[in-house]
């Protein structure tokens, strides 16, 4: 529901940006690859950033998955959540 209809294979998308997601986090652990596995997590959270404004402007109500959410006011959580985690990935991988 986050990614606007004009997108084709939307579960797929979903799956491969969750593997993905997954793929990133662990080869943060690995210390060869941890900086650069930081700012590609950055840069895929940043992407990420316009699904979650779609989703707010769309009123996606994610605990029943219909469109009568929270709407706009849901970015007041969101935003800086996602700001806590871009910053909490620069200090842990990019800037240890």
């Amino acid at each position: 529901m986050m990614i606007p209809s004009a997108i084709p294979y939307k579960e797929t998308l979903v799956h491969l940006t969750g593997v993905f997601e997954i793929l990133v986090a662990i080869s943060i652990l690995i210390p060869k690859m941890k900086e650069i596995s930081g700012w590609i997590f950055i840069i895929f959270l940043l992407l990420m950033l316009p699904a979650n404004i779609y989703a707010a402007i769309n009123n996606v109500n994610f605990q029943k998955g219909t469109f009568n959410g929270n709407g706009i006011t849901y970015l007041w959580f969101r935003i800086p959540l996602q700001i806590f985690f871009i910053l909490w990935i620069y200090l842990s991988s990019i800037k240890y």
